[in-house]
């Protein structure tokens, strides 16, 4: 039922969540939506359309090929994204986001608003925070 590793050990429901899936339900989300490259690869689909391999790479800008490579077939394994190969002379492959992926439209969008509304405080404490712990260092 439970599997363990080391010190740490996840016990797994009946009907296969784990302790942390319980603790946070979003948590699988969060680990296949908003990984390192996900986000930006899903937002310059939905954003730009159907692109080939180069096109979205050049897009995104600083991805390698490589991680663009395995982050492209994890996302078309997770119903995220569709890969459409034509077999013509050279091949071309393309791809775009699919209807799974273009129903998180509106969580990216609440996002972007939250983001707008709310980074500027978070740079805010962040150097509030910066400046008290270098003064705290000083008193040490």
């Amino acid at each position: 039922m439970g599997g363990s590793t080391g010190a740490m050990s996840t016990t797994t429901t009946p009907g296969g969540q784990t302790d942390s899936e319980l603790a946070c339900p979003v948590s699988p989300v969060v680990d296949i939506v908003f990984s390192r490259w996900t986000t930006p690869i899903l937002w310059t689909l939905h954003e730009f359309g159907r692109q080939r391999f180069v096109a979205l790479q050049r897009t995104i800008g600083t991805i390698t090929p490589k991680v663009l490579t395995q982050r492209l077939r994890q996302m078309e394994r997770d119903g995220l994204v569709v890969r459409t190969y034509h077999p013509e002379v050279p091949p071309r492959v393309e791809y775009e986001i699919s209807e799974l992926g273009r129903s998180l439209a509106p969580i990216f969008a609440h996002l972007a608003d939250w983001s707008t509304e709310n980074l500027r405080k978070v740079e805010r404490a962040r150097r509030e925070f910066d400046e008290a712990g270098d003064q705290t260092a000083v008193l040490r």
